[in-house]
């Protein structure tokens, strides 16, 4: 099962993605990708061991190039989150570098390989404001990384206001 939850900021998705997770008694290991740039960015991320605090995760921490982790047939992988990931890959060189194909080729070979892969991302650009082109570019990759996502995930999720809105397949929990 591959289930993508997205949604726009503090909407609930990482606590609808850690619900899932409630009934799996297989390997349950969280993709942390969030680099630790900053007080503000050590604040989430300690937020999210927070939530995560019992609930039987390994954190795996991985910033870039996630197709280089080996996972086993029977793990349920978490991936949080698809924003973090993909401004990590694209400006981690002089030059920006377009990458939402790379990604999404990763996320479906980890697809095949895993039992579960839940994958949080954010609904980014819809905000109608102008950018500096590099955020413009950002934008621009995470609508086509998100529709990859989309079209390779069973299930597609949106999280409103904390009510999870099924957009493709069925509800996972």
């Amino acid at each position: 099962m591959t289930v993508m939850i997205t949604g726009g900021s503090k909407c609930g998705k990482s606590s609808f993605a850690e619900r899932i997770f409630d009934n799996i008694k297989s390997s349950k290991i969280y993709l942390a990708t969030m680099k630790p740039y900053g007080e503000e960015a050590e604040k989430a991320i300690e937020r999210h061991r927070i939530l995560r605090a019992g609930k039987g995760f390994e954190t795996i921490e991985k910033y870039t190039d996630i197709s280089e982790l080996t996972f086993d047939n029977m793990d349920s992988v978490l991936l949080e989150c698809i924003g973090n990931l993909l401004a990590n890959e694209m400006f981690r060189n002089e030059e920006i570098e377009l990458c939402a194909d790379k990604i999404a080729d990763e996320i479906k070979q980890i697809s095949t390989k895993v039992n579960n892969l839940v994958i949080v991302t954010n609904q980014v650009g819809s905000d109608g404001m102008d950018y500096q082109e590099g955020t413009e570019l950002y934008i621009s990759e995470m609508g086509k990384l998100n529709q990859k996502i989309a079209s390779i995930a069973d299930t597609v999720i949106e999280c409103v206001y904390g009510i999870p809105v099924i957009l493709k397949g069925e509800k996972p929990c």
